[in-house]
């Protein structure tokens, strides 16, 4: 039987859209100083870590290496992960499963991008089929753009619903000090912003940002002794699915409703809506943030326009989704779904200041990514 494994600090940069102040490198190290000074330690302390970032992107091979000043990985092991989008929440797996395994005590995970310094998207169409894909579905914006415009035929959802998302999870982010993008926004702001792919504009969709994150994983005993509150980890499952966009089931997600399926399951949740007190969604474009909630099982398919407009995702609602403002509002790709893992975590530690949500025992992360993958992790204040 595997270990029980808590986070026990969590560090991220002050993400923008460049930052010309600080190389690669060094916004590792920034990440990396702050999660273990969040957590009281040294390198020294810490017994391996785990990585990942969109290498291809910046055009660096052999990052392990690259960064061995940046993460303090100097004579430790190093393992290094890449899936896209969903990159964040990988190494927050991997970083947990070095732990449970009982291999390591404490394991370091760390994300990051420096998007400024890479062609993001001329890296994300090489994804797509050339001859097939290539032009409608190159990168994020198509895709999600189409997926939504299926979903509001089918469901009756409208462009005012995703923009209801993005003034939330963009409001929100005023309270966050590490947010790319803090500005305050009106659902009329967001369907006034330019169009750039029916039904999807301008303020409906994430931006690209440089930064890094870092999360501190320990095993039960170090944790209890290191961490006066540890978000402890209930379970994390990961789910893959197919190869070409035309194969894809555009109503509804199906690794999210089959990842989100087995982790309630193995966590004990039966009423998600009701059970948990945070979440910390990957959501990329506000459509997701309708789309989405039904393959979360919050609703029927269907039922997440109903649910927005009453308000139950809002700050104060029944269940605050995305209090940091989300991937709107800072997208450094191979962090974004880290810091996911990380402001949870601090939600559930009592450590997200302004943005703290009250009493939180439960919380919810996902990561998006690759071809439509899903990864999730459920965190508690409890053992599991």
């Amino acid at each position: 039987m595997g270990k029980r494994v808590g986070i026990i600090g969590v560090g991220q940069t002050h993400h923008a859209a460049k930052r010309l102040d600080a190389s690669g490198v060094e916004i590792i190290a920034e990440a990396v100083t702050r999660a273990l000074d969040d957590a009281q330690l040294t390198m020294a302390d810490i017994d391996a870590i785990v990585i990942g970032n969109m290498d291809h992107f910046e055009n660096i091979n052999y990052v392990d290496m690259w960064a061995t000043d940046g993460l303090g990985s100097c004579m430790k092991p190093v393992f290094k992960v890449t899936t896209g989008g969903t990159t964040g929440t990988t190494v927050g797996a991997c970083g947990y499963y070095h732990v449970a395994s009982g291999l390591f005590d404490v394991v370091l995970a760390v994300g990051w991008e420096k998007n400024s310094e890479s062609d993001t998207q001329a890296a994300i169409s090489t994804c797509a089929n050339p001859t097939l894909e290539r032009d409608p579905f190159a990168g994020a914006i198509g895709p999600l753009a189409t997926e939504y415009s299926m979903y509001m035929k089918a469901y009756g959802a409208t462009e005012t619903d995703s923009a209801m998302v993005a003034a939330r999870d963009r409001n929100n982010a005023l309270n966050n000090p590490y947010a790319h993008s803090r500005q305050a926004v009106t659902v009329e702001d967001v369907l006034n912003s330019p169009m750039l792919s029916y039904p999807v504009k301008f303020l409906d969709m994430c931006p690209r940002s440089d930064g890094s994150c870092a999360v501190i994983f320990a095993c039960e005993e170090k944790a209890k002794k290191l961490c006066p509150k540890p978000a402890w980890v209930h379970c994390s499952v990961v789910r893959h699915d197919y190869t070409h966009f035309g194969d894809l089931e555009w109503k509804f997600m199906p690794t999210l409703e089959r990842a989100s399926a087995a982790a309630y399951k193995l966590a004990g949740i039966s009423n998600p809506l009701k059970e948990f007190d945070v979440a910390e969604l990957y959501i990329p474009c506000s459509t997701c943030g309708v789309k989405w909630m039904d393959s979360l099982w919050f609703c029927d398919h269907g039922g997440a326009p109903k649910l927005i407009r009453k308000g139950i995702f809002d700050m104060n609602g029944q269940l605050p989704i995305n209090p940091s403002g989300g991937v709107i509002s800072t997208n450094p790709i191979g962090a974004t779904a880290l810091i996911r893992v990380g402001e949870a975590a601090w939600q559930i530690m009592g450590k997200a200041g302004a943005r703290q949500v009250p009493n939180v025992k439960k919380a919810l992360c996902t990561g998006f990514g690759g071809c439509s993958w899903t990864d999730l992790m459920i965190l508690g204040a409890d053992l599991p």
